[in-house]
């Protein structure tokens, strides 16, 4: 049995999770990054004896449109699949349920799902330092139950909370370039959703942007941002829900 990570992972909490969850597998994993330019996308090659870790971050309670469009590119083949989901210690909404959905339309057997708390993509002191090392050693006890479900046969899809139909996207803060921004272009040659022009790498094309924080991740000066206004407003708003801390779920 081979095991496969497909993740979108554009800040690195769903990506630590994912590894976490392999950990306790006790499998090394070939990894697909669906967060890259789509030029550079490479999609894997999964048997049907093969178990894979489906794992995305959260964006205002749904997967982002953009992953949820490249993972149906995927050949599932019929191969058995974990989906998690990582949100920023607020809550995950119909993410989990979309997400099961889609990887079952996709073709995959769910056999487990995981809802993980992670650091906030935008208002980085929401969750902070989340996965930490309880997240970890329970993140990996996840990973053991999911082993031994697998090697015992069992293929029944989890129940997981959430609605149907899911909830409409809400609105996002788009991210440019502020004062330090030198047009070095490093967040126009990382963004996977194209919307950062290469010949003005301070604008944005909020049409395309995703809102996924990939370019403040890999701003080089910590110039790209979503402005000061729209950080209070996220941080006030934020400032109730995501007050405690938000606990690790897992559906098998």
């Amino acid at each position: 049995m081979k095991v496969h990570q497909i993740v979108f992972s554009p800040t690195g909490g769903s990506r630590r999770v994912s590894d976490m969850l392999c950990r306790g597998i006790g499998a090394d994993a070939v990894v697909t990054d669906l967060c890259v330019k789509s030029d550079a996308l490479s999609l894997p090659d999964i048997a049907a004896d093969d178990l894979v870790i489906i794992a995305m971050p959260v964006f205002a309670g749904r997967v982002p449109a953009l992953a949820v469009e490249r993972l149906r590119s995927v050949k599932a083949n019929n191969a058995r699949c974990v989906v998690a989901v990582v949100f920023g210690n607020r809550a995950y909404d119909d993410a989990l349920v979309e997400l099961l959905d889609v990887a079952s339309d996709t073709g995959f057997r769910v056999v487990a799902a995981v809802a993980a708390s992670a650091e906030h993509s935008i208002i980085r002191k929401y969750g902070h330092g989340r996965p930490d090392a309880d997240d970890e050693h329970e993140l990996q006890g996840f990973g053991t139950e999911i082993l031994r479900k697998v090697e015992a046969g069992t293929c029944t899809v989890p129940q997981v909370p959430g609605n149907r139909p899911y909830k409409k996207p809400g609105m996002v803060p788009h991210p440019k370039g502020r004062r330090g921004c030198n047009q070095c272009g490093v967040c126009a040659a990382h963004c996977p959703a194209d919307a950062i022009p290469l010949d003005n790498p301070k604008a944005v094309d909020t049409a395309k942007c995703i809102s996924c924080m990939k370019c403040v991740s890999v701003c080089p000066t910590g110039a790209r941002s979503i402005g000061a206004v729209m950080n209070f407003l996220a941080t006030q708003g934020l400032k109730k829900v995501c007050a405690t801390r938000k606990p690790n779920e897992f559906y098998v």
